[in-house]
């Protein structure tokens, strides 16, 4: 089967499978189908984490923590055969034509755009992450998928383990990216949102050290929190840290700047306007000169 072509779909948000990014499919463990607006079409996630096991506690995460999770161990598998079966279906037409997909354009629903690790959970936990990695790339090219991305979306914690190193040496030969958390600035504002045990220097330096092997694209979320935004001074912590990570030899291809789009667990965790949302971007533009991809 040959490549599909590899071009941007224009995403609207009246589509359902742009709003509903559930994590579930069919009687699946792994493996799922979202449109994405970040990945501009079909994003099939793969989810090594149903065991819900993470090292931050984010205050706008939706997942249900106070419930048990699944499947400790990964099954390597299973997530070939779960990956294998939904490629097939998205390129023959059968998720186009399923109901959650039934107002998305036929192309968008068949052109496989990425497959990216993002779950229940933070997927550098799991101890073998270079052969996850190695098990969708063994996938995509027994598909003729040679073009299409392998994403891994991450809270940065785990970029500094030897497993994940590997699998991000994996990934840059198949078009790989990392789409790397940093919501904050300061430790203290760390702590405020992520409220993870993982020291804000850790992050940081993670983020820089793995930005001078390859570019990375920063993922942050940005919301009100008892009804402020993220202070002014919070924001130009933010873009210097951004600032030093190019200092320092690191290459950030662009930030991803999104807010709330599900109900979070504290009720005083609120979502940006678009209007807000946009400003606060237009603020880090100007402060580094980076490109910046709004998601209201």
């Amino acid at each position: 089967m040959g490549d599909l072509p590899n071009r941007p779909v224009a995403i609207r948000n009246t589509w359902k499978a742009v709003v509903d990014h559930a994590r579930t499919y069919q009687d699946f463990t792994y493996v799922y189908p979202v449109v994405s607006r970040r990945s501009r079409g079909l994003s099939i996630g793969v989810n090594l984490n149903p065991d819900k096991q993470c090292n931050f506690d984010c205050v706008y995460c939706e997942v249900d923590r106070t419930t048990p999770g699944r499947a400790r161990e990964v099954r390597l598998d299973q997530v070939r055969d779960e990956l294998r079966w939904l490629i097939d279906h998205a390129l023959s037409g059968g998720l186009g034509r399923e109901p959650k997909f039934s107002d998305t354009p036929p192309e968008v629903a068949r052109i496989v755009r990425d497959v990216a690790f993002s779950g229940d959970g933070e997927p550098t936990m799991v101890s073998n992450f270079d052969v996850c990695v190695e098990v969708v790339a063994d996938v995509l090219r027994e598909k003729g998928l040679s073009e299409t991305k392998i994403v891994l979306i991450t809270d940065s914690a785990g970029l500094d383990k030897a497993s994940v190193r590997r699998g991000l040496a994996l990934m840059d030969a198949h078009h790989g990216e990392v789409w790397a958390k940093l919501d904050a600035g300061t430790e203290d504002y760390y702590r405020h949102i992520n409220r993870s045990s993982v020291r804000f220097d850790r992050i940081l330096g993670n983020l820089l050290e793995t930005a001078r092997v390859r570019p990375i694209v920063i993922q942050s979320l940005f919301l009100k929190t008892h009804g402020q935004p993220m202070p002014p001074s919070e924001l130009e912590a933010y873009c210097r840290r951004l600032n030093q990570i190019r200092e320092g030899g690191g290459t950030v291809r662009e930030v991803h700047a999104y807010t709330l789009a599900r109900p979070t667990p504290e009720p005083w965790a609120t979502r940006l306007s678009p209007d807000e949302l946009s400003e606060l971007a237009g603020t880090i533009r100007s402060r580094t000169g980076l490109r910046v991809e709004e998601f209201p």
